[in-house]
């Protein structure tokens, strides 16, 4: 596949396009998820309404942002602490890449002498 190269204003205008539609794909699932489910967030249990509806985030529970099912089973509403807390912990989970090798823990005692140092001269 060869890519063509492109002037500035046909890739900003590129751009432009995707983020609008990635904003109305958005939109369309986030509305069906507060359709149909409760405005709770699925992990802390805090409830929101009026302008806090705008702290409640839809979360794909396989991190596929394109798959969204009509019945909202890959879909759960979270606040944004929670929301955050998940995408984090599952870059915790991911094995570092780019290391040949694990590293070694540390290799240091420092109770190492612990024993001789407690024992009394009697």
């Amino acid at each position: 596949m060869t890519l063509k190269r492109t002037e500035p204003d046909q890739q900003e205008q590129l751009i432009a396009e995707a983020r609008k539609n990635r904003e109305q794909r958005e939109q369309g699932y986030r509305e069906q998820a507060l359709k149909l489910f409760p405005p709770v967030c699925g992990r802390c249990g805090r409830e929101f309404e009026g302008r806090k509806m705008r702290e409640l985030t839809v979360h794909h529970k396989n991190h596929n942002h394109d798959d969204n099912p009509l019945d909202g089973s890959n879909w759960e509403l979270l606040c944004l602490y929670c929301h955050d807390n998940e995408h984090q912990r599952q870059l915790d989970t991911r094995p570092l890449s780019g290391r040949a090798e694990p590293t070694e823990g540390a290799t240091h005692t420092p109770f190492a002498e612990l024993a001789s140092l407690l024992k009394r001269d009697d």
